[in-house]
């Protein structure tokens, strides 16, 4: 079993705990041991060592709501213009884009087309192409005149949408992607900003919809995520036991009272940063449209300091995959929660690691530094601590593992194989 030892690294751990110096050993695809003295852990003799020299030692991130098919693309129907051959080869492209960043997990919140998310996960599991761990997720099922149909009367278009009116339609495509491979159902109940017969304030899907897509996924062990922006969306899919919200940005104060009830469940990822690049960046909005943003914003950063609070798990994930807000800039997720939403660095830290883990499904093997983990880590040159935007620089990551293999192996600090047995 080939083992590694992270020498001289200032460990955050992702537990919540102050940062402590530490030796950390390897072994496989674990962390074997964590020694705070000098001399503590012992390694094989031909184990790697890597000196560390005080870099910080870390989980790698998890990005909670990644497209990594979305493409960078300047709109929704510039998607369904890509063929499905060239489309899978840019995913495959993005999936080691967001590695080289320091993402070495991703929930995916919606496929742009039905099966790139699912070929894409089995190629990085099998081994043939490198990537994150990742969670592959349907298209997004949405109603006529909803987020994502884009469809004309007088010509096709497509994006990464599939269109459903009705319980038994929502229920077929829900099966459908169950068949293919899914390990998410993506639901669209609320609208967005830019849709123009669906607002972000509205709520277009119905109870009946939403129930028959949770009950396909509950009778196959799948999950649901919901684009819910609307306060009544949000409380409408609390009413069906979705598990993952995205956006939650104009919940009210029921919705808010749903949502702590159901903290040991549902994740929340409010996608600040689309958000924050479509209003304070794009600069091309209507007076309306930036109104209705500028409110958007202003209430969900309240709401999400409040969710906070109460102990509901806030995930950074902001949407990234189009032109104005592009992969891999994903890590400025972090940043937003400290400067936004009053999160600290190490709460931020915290939601997009250990939070991050239990959203994958592997809350107590994933996602800390810790005895037994799987060994998923980022060296990282300085603190995040006390500048969390070094995080969206790929250069300060010295080293990225991901199940104990290096994606990125260090060259600064020179590894040493094979030094232990003269010691």
């Amino acid at each position: 079993m080939s083992q590694t030892l992270f020498r001289n690294v200032q460990v955050i751990d992702g537990s919540g705990a102050e940062p402590f110096n530490a030796d950390v050993l390897v072994a496989g695809n674990r962390i074997k041991a964590i020694g705070r003295q000098p001399g503590a852990v012992r390694a094989a003799s031909d184990a790697v060592v890597v000196d560390g020299l005080g870099a910080t030692l870390m989980p790698g991130l998890v990005e909670a709501h990644a497209h990594p098919s979305f493409a960078n693309t300047p709109s929704m129907p510039a998607l369904g213009d890509i063929p499905p051959e060239e489309h899978t080869l840019i995913t495959m492209k993005f999936v080691r884009l967001l590695l080289d960043h320091g993402f070495t997990s991703i929930n995916c919140a919606a496929a742009a087309k039905p099966r790139v998310d699912i070929v894409i996960r089995n190629a990085i599991n099998a081994g043939d192409i490198p990537g994150p761990r990742m969670l592959a997720a349907s298209p997004e099922m949405t109603v006529t005149g909803g987020l994502g149909d884009v469809r004309l009367s007088h010509m096709h278009r497509e994006t990464f949408a599939v269109v459903a009116d009705g319980a038994d339609a929502f229920r077929r495509w829900a099966r459908f992607f169950v068949r293919e491979g899914a390990d998410t159902l993506k639901i669209n109940p609320s609208g967005d900003e830019g849709v123009p017969g669906a607002p972000a304030h509205t709520t277009v899907m119905t109870d009946a919809e939403v129930a028959a897509v949770c009950d396909v996924a509950h009778h196959h062990d799948k999950r649901v995520a919901a684009h819910a922006r609307s306060a009544d969306s949000v409380k409408m899919v609390l009413r069906h036991g979705v598990q993952i919200v995205y956006h939650a940005t104009l919940a009210d104060a029921e919705a808010l009272d749903m949502l702590e009830a159901a903290k040991d469940r549902v994740f929340v990822a409010p996608t600040i940063g689309i958000t924050w690049a479509a209003y304070k960046e794009r600069g091309s909005l209507s007076a309306g449209a930036a109104r209705r943003l500028d409110h958007e914003l202003e209430l969900g950063c309240a709401n999400m300091k409040a969710l906070q609070k109460r102990g509901v798990r806030v995930l950074p994930g902001g949407d990234y995959g189009f032109a104005f807000n592009p992969m891999p800039r994903n890590a400025r997720d972090l940043e937003h929660f400290v400067r936004l939403l009053g999160f600290s660095p190490m709460e931020a830290i915290i939601a997009a690691t250990r939070h991050g883990g239990a959203l994958m499904m592997q809350g107590g093997e994933l996602g800390q530094v810790k005895e037994g983990y799987l060994a998923d880590l980022l060296l990282v040159n300085g603190d995040p601590l006390q500048d969390i935007s070094l995080l969206q620089d790929a250069d300060r990551l010295i080293a990225i593992m991901k199940d104990g293999v290096f994606h990125k192996a260090p060259q600064d600090r020179r590894r040493q194989a094979g030094k232990l047995a003269a010691e």
